[in-house]
């Protein structure tokens, strides 16, 4: 601690002594030198930030404007200045009077396109003049056809890496990283931070396109410096929208889209699965029975006919994916906001609602909707009030609320589950359900389809039915976070000129509960010898009456007793947390004729209060993690530039983190960054101007810490838990029992910060003025990172020891191309590109000692996946007796022909772990890319966006979709259909294929644990180019508007996710391994814009 405030102090005196010397300097420049001093605006009077101003004879000399549009700049009497900026004419000016000020009016052509970049804690910066890596997204970018906000970053800006996993509503949230994964940590997402505020991914997700004003990504050290140990994995930084002076517009945004999944799953018809799982009972073991008769074949070939006579309630062949699931489904959004104000306050007050739908269908017999409803409501009022001529207060005002309504299953992921059930259940063994039989004409509840037996026929337990799980009744769930932020903004240059002080405050309260309602479903099936050919009827039993105890149906159907015919309400989880942040920050610019200098200082504090105090160790409450949560944060920075062209800028943080000892409380993580526009040298002659319009470098280098490095709340502290642990049992007939201490976690005062040390050089160019191009290299320590060592068991520990010993190396590439050119008054077109690359490499990494060095994590890819070295399938049984020994699980089943035959590496004879090696690329994508175009002639636009992956594997989870085995899941009773891809290509008696898509198959895991190892075999590509999205847009003349009193009104049709381009065809690649999930959607809206 006291090296820390050394650190401290040394850096501040850095500040201070770099502050004081350019306010000595402003007194001897003053009396040299004279300046024109002018406000650069546009037609409505608006100062312009950003405006080059340039002297026309000696174009080295020159400087822009400021973010209230004022310039200094020394000129001659009679020289001529040049005011540039895009989305303005040209304009020259010539100076009569030096000592005049002067006022500058440029006109628009099109559409301003803002040169301001929004950096950290909201600071408004001239993009040439920021040094760290900083990425924006132009808010319109975001628009696309879906509603949730995280889906739209992929692909839209380099240095994201970002991927989708499912598209259930309110949990189609994206993964994405910021440079990629960069640590093997517990933490890896980036801090977001909305107005300033922490919060989720799910209120990123969540926030709507109309109220956002700027979208920043923060990406090295220089950039995310002032957030400390909170920005090590990067920075995403929005900032929402306010109130403009003049009249009171309303803008209204309406929006009607309808979905579908990217690609269907195509499964093997109820035919050819019978016929499937007859070679699977029998290629094993030839004198097992068939289990579908021909006469079974036969009937069931007769109901998918509908032929007369057929009866698919005895003979059923369900397509259980068409009985639960719809082909498409909607999403309604809407936006309203109305600004408006004076001089004293402006106002925007934003109101906005939407509704996403399932694909599930609704079984009208039930009194309650089964399907999905994702439903988002937000409320945002800025309100800026002018108090007096150099105060200004700012009130922000949000409230964020979701309501879901869906069925009710016993996974988290709701109708994910019963997307899963439905592949994993046979669509031959029992229908959905049964039309009453004579003895049940007068019943009121719906008579669902089951069977007797499943895993032992003795106590009853039944399988299964996906229909019965969506219907039998329903879960919701509430929560939402409101928000109310206060700033106060100072100026202080009637003290000293250039000062200004910042308070900040903000509260924010998050809750959460869930609740469901239910009933037990009543199951039958036909009476054995029950079917009357000749009548074609049947006679029923209802199976939660067998004498042995209560049918429950499979423990996928969610049963807990017998059967009710009346929901049962079940309340759930209930969570509530309060999150206080306390900010304040004093700032200094000035500006010494050729010489700008600003420092700042920032001081924060935040607290999160939390209602349960549950350890995620041990998911129950406890009193460590039931305590406030605080961490404390001091940041500065100092920056100095010289003629607008040489740039130096010196940031530290220094962060206090409760969760480790005294001794590592406090981490310093001072950054230092440069950059050169080189464009602006005497050498940068015109003729050279008119090619390479502009040219800048940059670098930075710094360090970054992270305190979020495990769940473990106070490092220093041990835990432990008086009666979890073995005790003893004694007395008569050991009636008596005491139970034991167990000790979750040992303490560890050296605990400390996860560190990076971080390296950016990059360079910015504009070629012929409409062409610029951003390259950026970079590089990434990091160290420190928490791991349990690798401890012996003899030594009697009860936990792991964690300390900080893992490191990793990464490095990538940001690429960022892009076009635009306005041909005449009536047409622009834009072209728009990136490129991300990002790779990393474990350096040291705790894991045991290994006799063969390929199992070492150490040099190996960040995120690499390890399995055996598949070289094909067995000849025959021959040749798989004389190979090395391959067997799996406690069946001792012996591999056999068709069997996949895996690499002894080790050479022992024996395949085991030790043969196991680094196979294939992490599942995280190394290459993010995207593409695009943007055309407007007249009130027309065609847009569209591809993004793209590539450097990526996933597994293809065989446990999960290998045909007839049940999947390592307790909803699942009955075993997985097979797709259509398998039935084609798999190895069989008469398709001795050695490179078949799918080895011999099995009725059971057992039977086939050779061929569910995580391999080579089942290894896949997962790099596909996707159209992200495409619009077409037009906007109604003025004349025929202004009849109506509307100002502007745009409609457009736009769409998401439309196709995919890839080498893996079994589903979209997406998804990942397991593709029996919740589909990824596309989605195809309607939208209008409209401006009163």
């Amino acid at each position: 601690m006291m090296c820390m405030s050394k650190k401290l102090r040394f850096g501040m005196v850095c500040l201070c002594m770099l502050l004081s010397c350019c306010l000595r300097y402003s007194d001897v420049y003053s009396q040299n030198r004279s300046s024109v001093i002018g406000t650069v605006k546009d037609s409505a009077g608006t100062p312009l930030p950003g405006v080059s101003v340039i002297v026309s004879s000696a174009k080295s000399q020159g400087t822009v404007t400021d973010m209230n549009g004022k310039f200094v700049l020394e000129v001659s009497p009679g020289a001529i200045l040049l005011f540039k900026f895009i989305g303005y004419k040209e304009q020259s000016v010539t100076v009569a009077d030096p000592k005049k000020e002067l006022t500058v009016v440029l006109q628009s052509l099109e559409t301003v396109l803002s040169d301001v970049v929004i950096t950290a804690f909201g600071k408004k910066q001239i993009k040439e003049s920021v040094v760290g890596s900083v990425s924006t997204i132009k808010p319109d970018a975001l628009r696309t056809g879906g509603s949730n906000l995280t889906n739209a970053l992929a692909g839209q800006v380099a240095g994201v890496i970002g991927f989708q996993s499912s598209g259930q509503p309110g949990l189609d949230n994206s993964n994405f990283f910021i440079r990629g994964v960069t640590t093997f940590g517990y933490r890896q997402n980036p801090l977001i931070l909305i107005d300033n505020v922490e919060l989720t991914t799910n209120d990123l997700a969540r926030l709507q396109v109309q109220d956002i004003a700027s979208f920043s990504i923060l990406k090295d050290a220089s950039a995310t410096a002032l957030y400390g140990a909170r920005g090590a994995n990067g920075v995403i930084l929005v900032t929402t929208k306010e109130g403009k002076a003049g009249k009171t517009t309303l803008n209204v945004t309406l929006e009607n889209a309808i979905s579908q999944p990217t690609k269907t799953i195509k499964l093997a018809d109820p035919i050819t699965y019978m016929k499937m799982y007859n070679e699977a009972s029998t290629t094993r073991d030839p004198l097992q029975p068939i289990v579908f008769d021909a006469d079974k074949i036969y009937n069931t070939e007769q109901t998918l006919k509908n032929a007369p006579g057929s009866n698919g309630y005895v003979y059923p062949a369900v397509d259980w994916l068409d009985m639960l699931f719809k082909k498409s489904t909607t999403t309604q959004r809407a936006n309203v906001n109305i600004s408006g104000g004076g001089d004293l306050a402006r106002y925007l007050v934003s109101a906005s609602a939407s509704n996403d739908n399932g694909m599930l269908k609704r079984n009208v017999a039930n009194n309650f909707n089964n399907n999905i409803k994702y439903k988002n409501y937000q409320l945002r009022s800025n309100v800026n009030i002018k108090l007096t001529k150099t105060t200004e207060l700012v009130l922000r005002l949000w409230g964020n609320f979701n309501d879901y309504s869906g069925p009710m299953t016993n996974d988290a992921s709701f109708s994910s589950d019963l997307y899963s059930a439905a592949m994993h259940t046979s669509p031959v063994l029992f229908p959905a359900y049964y039309q009453p039989d004579s003895a049940n004409r007068l019943v009121q509840h719906i008579l669902f389809g089951n069977a007797s037996g499943g895993a032992d026929q003795a106590n009853g337990v039944g399988y299964a039915n996906p229909y019965a799980q969506m219907l039998r009744g329903y879960k919701r769930f509430s929560e939402s976070r409101m928000s109310a932020t206060l700033e106060l903004h100072q100026d202080l240059d009637f003290i000293v000129p250039g000062l200004k002080a910042h308070g900040f405050f903000n509260t924010n309260r998050y809750s959460y509960f869930d609740n469901s309602m239910a009933y037990n479903p009543f199951y039958y099936s036909i009476l054995p010898g029950g079917y009357n050919r000749a009548s074609n009827t049947y006679r029923l039993t209802w199976l939660n009456s067998l004498p042995n105890g209560s049918f429950l149906g499979g423990p996928g159907s969610g049963n807990s007793g017998p059967a009710t015919e009346y929901l049962v309400y079940t309340p759930g989880r209930k969570d509530a947390n309060t999150f206080l942040q306390f900010q304040a920050q004093l700032e200094y610019a000035k500006q010494l004729g050729d010489h700008n200098v600003s420092g700042s200082l920032i001081g924060v504090r935040q607290q999160r209060l939390v209602a349960n105090g549950i350890n995620p160790n041990t998911q129950q409450e406890d009193l460590q993690y039931s305590l406030p949560y605080r961490n404390m944060n001091l940041a500065g920075r100092a920056t100095y530039n010289y003629l607008s062209r040489y740039f130096l800028e010196f940031n530290f943080g220094y962060n206090g983190s409760e969760r480790f000892s005294e001794n590592h409380r406090y981490g310093f993580f001072p950054t230092i960054g440069a950059s050169w526009i080189v464009s602006r040298e005497k050498f940068w002659g015109d003729g050279l101007t008119d090619i390479v319009s502009s040219l800048k470098l940059r670098a930075s280098y710094g360090l970054s810490g992270n305190d979020d490095i495990g769940n473990q709340r106070f490092f220093y502290l041990s835990n432990v838990n008086l009666t979890a642990g073995n005790g003893s049992t004694f007395g008569l007939n050991n009636i008596y029992n005491r139970p034991g201490v167990r000790i979750n976690n040992y303490e560890n005062r050296n605990v400390t910060w996860e560190t990076a040390k971080i390296l950016n050089t990059g360079m910015e160019l504009t070629l012929f003025k409409n062409f610029d191009f951003i390259a950026e290299y970079w590089k990434q320590d990091r160290s420190n990172i928490l791991m349990g060592r690798n401890i012996p068991s003899s030594m009697g520990l009860e936990a792991a020891i964690l300390t900080n010993v893992g490191t990793v190396k990464v490095n990538g590439l940001d690429l960022t191309a892009n076009y635009s050119k306005d041909f005449s008054r009536n047409l622009r077109v834009m072209f728009m590109s990136n490129f991300t690359y990002s790779k990393g490499e474990y350096g040291v990494y705790e894991e045991p000692k290994y006799e063969e060095p390929w199992r070492y994590r150490s040099g190996t890819m960040l995120g690499q996946q390890f399995g055996y070295v598949a070289e094909r399938l067995f000849v025959d049984d021959k040749e798989a007796s004389a190979s090395p020994v391959q067997q799996f699980g406690g069946s001792g089943n012996p591999v056999r022909g068709g069997d996949i035959k895996y690499r002894d590496l080790n050479g022992d004879g024996r395949i085991t772990v030790a043969d196991q090696a680094p196979i294939g690329l992490p599942t995280t994508p190394q290459v993010m890319y995207g593409f695009g175009f943007s055309v407007i002639y007249k009130g027309f636009e065609i847009a569209a966006r591809f993004q793209g992956q590539s450097r990526v594997s996933f597994f293809i989870d065989p446990r999960s979709v290998s045909p007839f085995v049940i999947p390592p899941s307790p909803q699942i009773q009955f075993q997985s259909q097979p797709l259509q891809a398998f039935a084609d290509d798999h190895w069989s008696e008469e398709n001795q294929n050695l490179y078949a898509l799918y080895p011999r198959m099995g009725v059971s895991a057992q039977a086939i644990e050779n061929n569910l190892q995580r391999s080579t075999w089942w290894m896949r590509d997962g790099s596909f180019l996707r159209l992200k999205t495409a619009e077409i847009g037009y906007v109604i003349p003025n004349q025929l508007l202004k009849r109506l009193g509307v100002r502007y009104c745009r409609v457009y049709v736009n769409g998401l996710n439309l196709f995919n381009i890839t080498k893996f065809d079994l589903w979209d690649p997406e998804l990942g391994g397991n593709g029996f999930s919740y589909p990824i959607q596309k989605a195809y809206n309607l939208g209008i814009n409209i401006n009163l």
